[in-house]
This record gives C-alpha cells, sequence and structure tokens, in this order.
C-alpha cells in the first residue's frame, strides 16, 4: 500500500468531518501501479495553520477552501507555488468565480469542487487528483534518469575515448618525430597499436548507437525470412583473427541452413557478443562451443567458453548498462560494458530469455532462448 496525506483546510467543522467520513478507508487502485493508495487524513481550520503544516512537509494533496478567517484560500495556493511544494491543490468553494478560478488555476490549482458535494464526487475528485500527482510525480523520475543516464553516457564516452585518443597521438608524434629511425618497420608495432584502438573506438560508438535506439525505440525493425546460419558463419569469421592469435579454437555445431522468421541485424548483434566475449574472456589456447538449434517452435543459441569465467556477484550485474567486471584478470581487456545489454534488450523485443551458467576460472555458458 502507498499513503498519501491530504490536508483538508476550511473553517467549518462540518465540512471537514464529512470530508473525513468521505474518505474513510479509501483504497484507490490503477492498472498502471502496482500498489493501492490510501489516505491520511490532516486538518487546517486556516490559511495560516495550513501553510504551517504544508511546511513541516508530507503532504501529497490539499484540499482548499479559498474564504478563510485571515488569508485567503487563493493566497495558500501562492505560497505553494513560491515554495514550489510537490504537491496537488484542489479548490473548494461555495463561492466559485470566473475571476477566482482564473486565478487558483494560473497559481496551480487542478481543479475546482464547488459546495456542496456528494461522497462519490469527492471521491471521484480524489481518484483523478491521486492520477495527476502519481503521472506527474513519474515523469519528473523519468526525466530525471534520463539526465543521469545522458551524463552517464558522456561519462563513459570521453573515458573510454579519451585513453586510446592519446595513445594514438603519441604513436603519431613520434612517428613524425622519426625517433626511432626512418625504417617503417621500426613503426609497425605502434601502427598495430594505433589500428587496434581506432577499431576499440568504433565498437564503442556503434554499441552507443545501438543502445541509444533500441531504448528510443527509434530502431527500425525488418523481421523477415532468413537463413540464420549464414550470419553464424560472419560472426564466426569476424572474430577467428583475434582467436587465432591466442591459439583458441571456435567448435561450431550448426546444421548448414537455418530458415527463421527474425531481424537479421539483431541476430547478427546477439551472435556478435556472445562469440567475442567468449573469445576476449578466454584463456590462451582455451576453446569455445558455438551451438545453434530450432527446438520446440525456439531458437536455440548456446556459447560456451574455457575461460575466465564469473563470481555469483558479477552475474547479477552482467546484463547492466556499462558493466564490466573489473579485476586483474579483465585489466587487458577492451570494452564497453554496453554489448550484453543491447543484447539482452534484443532478446526482451522477442519475449526470450538468456541464462548464464559460469564459475571463477571454469569458463561461461550463455543459453539464449528465442521464441520464432
Amino acid at each position: 500500500m502507498e499513503k498519501l496525506k491530504i490536508l483538508v483546510v476550511d473553517d467549518e467543522a462540518g465540512i471537514r468531518m464529512g470530508i473525513k467520513r468521505g474518505l474513510r478507508n479509501l483504497k484507490v487502485s490503477f492498472p498502471f501501479h502496482d500498489d493501492d493508495f490510501e489516505y491520511d487524513i490532516i486538518e487546517a481550520e486556516t490559511g495560516e495553520q495550513a501553510i504551517e503544516l504544508i511546511d513541516k512537509g508530507g503532504i501529497d494533496i490539499v484540499l482548499l477552501d479559498n474564504k478563510l478567517p485571515g488569508i485567503e484560500g487563493v493566497e495558500v495556493l501562492q505560497y505553494i507555488k513560491e515554495k514550489k511544494f510537490d504537491l496537488a491543490v484542489m479548490m473548494i468553494t461555495s463561492y466559485a468565480s470566473i475571476d477566482l478560478a482564473v486565478k487558483a488555476t494560473n497559481n496551480g490549482a487542478f481543479n475546482f469542487m464547488p459546495k456542496p458535494f456528494t461522497k462519490q464526487e469527492l471521491v471521484s475528485s480524489i481518484e483523478n487528483i491521486t492520477k495527476h500527482l502519481f503521472l506527474k510525480r513519474m515523469t519528473r523520475k523519468m526525466k530525471a534518469e534520463g539526465k543521469k543516464i545522458r551524463f552517464q553516457f558522456l561519462s563513459v564516452l570521453s573515458h573510454e575515448l579519451k585513453s586510446p585518443l592519446n595513445a594514438v597521438e603519441s604513436y603519431l608524434q613520434i612517428m613524425k618525430d622519426r625517433q626511432v629511425g626512418n625504417d617503417i618497420a621500426a613503426y609497425e608495432k605502434m601502427i598495430d597499436r594505433s589500428l587496434e584502438r581506432i577499431r576499440a573506438m568504433r565498437n564503442l560508438i556503434m554499441d552507443m548507437l545501438d543502445f541509444t535506439r533500441i531504448e528510443t525505440g527509434k530502431k527500425s525493425r525488418n523481421i523477415q525470412k532468413i537463413d540464420i546460419i549464414q550470419i553464424a558463419q560472419v560472426a564466426v569469421d569476424s572474430v577467428e583473427p583475434l582467436a587465432k592469435q591466442r591459439n583458441i579454437k571456435i567448435n561450431k555445431n550448426f546444421p548448414q541452413e537455418l530458415i527463421v522468421h527474425v531481424d537479421a541485424q539483431e541476430i547478427e548483434i546477439i551472435f556478435n557478443n556472445l562469440l567475442s566475449n567468449a573469445v576476449k574472456y578466454n584463456k590462451d589456447k582455451g576453446e569455445v562451443f558455438f551451438s545453434i538449434k530450432k527446438e520446440n517452435q525456439k531458437l536455440m543459441i548456446i556459447v560456451e567458453d574455457t575461460g575466465i569465467g564469473m563470481t555469483e556477484e558479477e552475474q547479477k550485474h552482467l546484463f547492466e548498462e556499462f558493466m564490466r567486471a573489473k579485476n586483474e584478470k579483465t585489466r587487458n581487456i577492451t570494452g564497453t560494458g554496453l554489448g550484453l545489454s543491447i543484447m539482452k534488450k534484443i532478446i526482451d523485443l522477442y519475449h526470450g530469455n538468456v541464462q548464464v551458467e559460469s564459475a571463477p576460472d571454469k569458463g561461461s555458458k550463455f543459453i539464449v532462448s528465442l521464441p520464432v
């Protein structure tokens, strides 16, 4: 249950008592929210008392009469607006006029409820104002989270690009100054390292683009009948050079042809992420086992390696954005920390699931199941 606190501001004791009785044991539920809303009611006879209670905090909804002894309700409303309190106000008054309605609306009043009112009118108004307050708060929270994610994106992007750019710049400066002579062969290792860093930067940028397209729903999908074995072979070919450098054997186990309805680009991202990780986080002279099959109307993709494996804690955060295992064994492994997050989002688009089995120094096994 989620409790909201309602402040009833009215100089008539009968009105305050009637509202309290009308809202007793009220529970409000919405399809978009898991918990029911319940209400605590507190009272104030004057505008001054209302301001004192509002200043203490914790008020969510104010039912505010305008004709009050001392300062009027509309002045309380102006005070709430100036102080930017996170609450919703509904005016309850017998003396509604166009001027008052305009003034109250300009100062942020959500609605008017004219006196006298029935219990059903009161409950209906509370339901509406609760929905308005909840959606307003959720919108603000989503905007704040969006800013946080954008800041995180920029921080990671700048950090991940700065180091390789500095390295490439240093190598180019050494070559420009001919610091190790005029023989181009003397610079081959520097050229190779520069190319490797440029490839890493390109991968980072592509991962960022894939992530933002999927996250914002702007990625257009092209579901069609394709042979995914061809895509799997391309993925194997792309990771083969790195595997050969480290004497890692890639074992394939899939049919010559497997036709399914999928988006080719999405399946390619899944294959590339699973295989590249299986090679990157493997041990020299290790093995990768890559199998694909169709089982009970599901596409099963299984990639297993003999690599460094993961702890249970690392597995809990595996599919989070920018998550990278940081330990002595991964210190020299480059990556964006976005690949598996992107893969998980794609799997969710198919209403599929991914299972992970892993243990330190014993390797990892990813089992992806997609209804097709």
